[in-house]
């Protein structure tokens, strides 16, 4: 898909396209919308990206209270959005043994209690041994550096979602 079909879009279908580049927000796509035209892919991702930065904290934080724990409940029930299961498992996250879930469980559990958000890495560009190393690490970040670097995994997803979406292969981490 070309920018010119995405500036053609009505708001409907535009939504329906974007509305899970940043996960589960599709009001998001639809504030995004109102900029139309773009320029190019990095115009349309800075339009994203600024509007997830302009966000006070508590917005911040909803956003990525709308990001699934990795290997967690909702993949275990088949809940994901297409894309998160495809970022999942290219991660190796859909085919843990039980030990590894329960030991992941443990970790989201903790890092939700101390952050209120759950743990995003951009996991379609981690393996599955870093994630968890990753998830401890962090853990003991301080909260303001913790929320600034969870945006920051949120706008290397939205980055490769809005590429996989406009067929472009130009969106690096």
């Amino acid at each position: 898909m070309d920018i010119e079909k995405v500036n053609s879009m009505d708001f409907g279908e535009f939504v329906d396209v974007f509305g899970n580049v940043v996960e589960r927000c599709p009001l998001i796509a639809a504030a995004v919308r109102s900029q139309c035209p773009f320029s190019d892919l990095e115009d349309l991702e800075q339009h994203f990206f600024a509007f997830t930065d302009a966000l006070p904290q508590s917005g911040q934080e909803g956003v990525l209270r709308c990001h699934p724990d990795l290997a967690g409940r909702e993949l275990q029930r088949g809940e994901l959005s297409a894309e998160s299961q495809r970022e999942q498992s290219a991660a190796g996250l859909t085919s843990l043994g039980a030990a590894e879930r329960l030991w992941l469980a443990e970790l989201n559990a903790q890092y939700r209690a101390r952050f209120g958000f759950p743990f995003v890495p951009a996991a379609r560009l981690s393996d599955r041994a870093a994630v968890p190393s990753e998830r401890v690490r962090r853990l003991h970040c301080p909260p303001a550096q913790e929320l600034s670097t969870t945006l920051g995994e949120v706008k290397k997803i939205g980055r490769r979602r809005l590429a996989d979406l406009l067929g472009s292969h130009a969106a690096e981490p």
